[in-house]
Parts: C-alpha cells; sequence; structure tokens
C-alpha cells in the first residue's frame, strides 16, 4: 500500500475545526492514528525527521505527547514515543501513485 500525502482531518469532535496535512506531516499523523494508543517512535515509524514532523503537527493544532523510553545496546539512552491525543476523524485522505 502506498505513503499517505495528504490528509484531511476533523479536529476535536463533531463540531470541530478541518485541518489539511500534506506530505510527511500527513503521513506522520497516519502513522500516529493506526498507532493508537500504543503510540510510535522513530524506530517504528521511520523517516529523516520524525520530530520535526511531529513539531510541524502540533504547530498545525494536535495535541501529541511524548514520552522519553530508555533503550539498551552500544548506543544506549532514550527516545521518544509519540502520542497522538486529539481527537481526529479522518475525513479524506490521499495516497502516493
Amino acid at each position: 500500500m502506498s505513503s499517505i500525502v495528504k490528509l484531511k482531518l476533523r479536529v476535536g469532535g463533531e463540531d470541530g475545526r478541518i485541518l489539511i496535512l500534506k506530505g510527511r506531516v500527513a503521513w506522520m499523523v497516519d502513522r500516529l492514528i493506526k498507532a493508537g494508543p500504543l503510540g510510535t517512535t522513530s524506530v517504528e515509524s521511520p523517516a529523516p525527521r520524525v520530530s520535526h514532523y511531529v513539531f510541524k503537527a502540533r504547530q498545525a493544532g494536535l495535541n501529541i505527547e511524548t514520552v522519553d523510553e530508555a533503550h539498551a545496546g552500544a548506543f544506549s539512552g532514550t527516545h521518544g514515543r509519540y502520542f497522538l491525543r486529539s481527537t481526529v476523524e479522518v475525513l479524506e485522505e490521499e495516497r502516493a501513485a
């Protein structure tokens, strides 16, 4: 299945505002929607600048929570797990050809 390139959403319920997202921001929000209550990380949703796409989605008005998680390995440390906290309804989606 091809990637999302445009999303039209209703944010905040029946009387909520309409939001149109494009490109990687639309892709990231689609990943967050699909992840549901489990959230997602840059490991599970690999892309060049996941945190930037989350930042842009927040700027557009979506409530996205970041929770730090520890990870082991040669480069141990923490990474963010992102959770979509806004109520959204997908009205339209456009996928890459």
